[in-house]
């Protein structure tokens, strides 16, 4: 008898472990320790876990629902600049020209006041709410439009990285108040406790795994209930499910919204731990790759989507760091040879190998004959 634990019980249980263990082995383990874990190494693994939340949120929408984005990484910036705003707020006097309210930036702009749609930020459970109203307010604008339209496929594929593409054209303005080509960076402190303290970057990275759990909580619920029937419907065949009396628009809608508040809130925990977010964060080509995360990992599998963003970027971390030209080709490779030899992913090809091996007690023997062979 074999005895497999479902893929989402390993998945959480690892990620509670990571969020004690980690930390623990950061803070309470000697430097001089070969189990010591170095503080770099803690906010590094920080950002792969919100690059994973990213990659949860596309995979929910493109692995479940058929909806290729190619422009989620804007919810994952208006998340981050989000929680970027609040930060900046509480830096106060401590700024370089020591303005009370005025960013540094605003005040080498010879602005005067600050904007209206500054205000209340200073609040951190206001701007942990706009982590993700806002996102989800933006894609509920984008999808309302889109999907009663009936746009599918490429169309809107190119239609979302056009998104991207313009927010990031516009955030690289000065006049529109988020520090322009600079982006929000020299961040101080969150709750009362400093950035740069091992504890505080410890407690980012536990916050960051039990998100990440509970993302993957979400999502699997939602794919395991009838909704996610419906989805996986939509995505197999759409207009059979229109004929059905299903309105598809607003079962699209609904995942979409969730989908860019996941991703809002996986920028809101990548700002803190990276220090900086600036309007980069929008280009169309960091979209594309967590497409690709997505994809390496196994469309379709939520777990897979974790694994492809983990390993993945910490290729990129390798290979940029000793051989950095080489690094856009490398991904371009794996790409393509993901998508020839291995079309469902790391997880997806795994479980399709697992499935076709027989079980010991599917191999029933002929029981042997008592007869005389002889006999007639």
């Amino acid at each position: 008898m074999h005895l497999r634990l479902p893929a989402a019980w390993v998945t959480v249980g690892l990620l509670l472990a990571a969020a004690i263990a980690v930390p623990l082995l950061n803070l309470a383990v000697p430097a001089s320790s070969a189990l010591h874990v170095p503080t770099w190494v803690v906010s590094l693994v920080g950002k792969y876990l919100c690059y994973a939340m990213l990659a949860l949120s596309i995979d929910l929408i493109w692995g479940y629902c058929g909806i290729l984005s190619l422009g989620h990484g804007a919810f994952f910036a208006l998340g981050g600049y989000a929680m970027g705003m609040h930060l900046m707020r509480q830096i106060g006097s401590r700024g370089v020209y020591g303005h009370p309210d005025l960013p540094d930036f605003m005040v080498f702009l010879n602005w005067k006041e600050l904007p209206w749609y500054w205000h209340g930020f200073d609040n951190f459970t206001f701007a942990l709410a706009m982590v993700a109203i806002v996102p989800g307010l933006l894609a509920f604008v984008f999808g309302w439009f889109a999907f009663r339209s009936r746009v599918t496929g490429v169309y809107l594929s190119i239609i979302s990285q056009a998104l991207t593409f313009a927010l990031m054209l516009a955030f690289f303005r000065n006049d529109m108040g988020f520090g322009g080509n600079n982006g929000l960076t020299d961040f101080k402190d969150i709750l009362g406790y400093g950035l740069q303290d091992d504890s505080t970057r410890a407690a980012l990275f536990a916050v960051s795994a039990l998100a990440l759990a509970a993302v993957y909580g979400l999502c699997r619920w939602i794919v395991g209930s009838r909704l996610g029937q419906v989805l996986v419907a939509i995505r197999d065949a759409e207009s059979r499910v229109r004929f059905l009396g299903y309105r598809v628009e607003f079962y699209k809608l609904f995942v979409f919204v969730v989908s860019a508040g996941i991703a809002g809130i996986a920028g809101a925990l990548y700002v803190p731990q990276v220090g900086i977010i600036n309007p980069s964060e929008f280009a169309p080509a960091a979209s594309i790759e967590a497409v690709i995360w997505v994809a390496v990992g196994g469309r379709g599998t939520l777990h897979g989507a974790i694994l492809g963003a983990i390993l993945v970027n910490y290729a990129k971390t390798f290979l940029t760091g000793s051989l950095p030209e080489i690094w856009l080709f490398a991904l371009g490779a794996l790409f393509v040879a993901v998508t020839l030899f291995m079309p469902r992913g790391i997880v997806g090809s795994l479980s399709r190998g697992a499935d076709r091996r027989p079980s010991p007690s599917a191999t029933v023997e002929a029981p042997a004959s008592t007869a005389d062979p002889a006999a007639p």
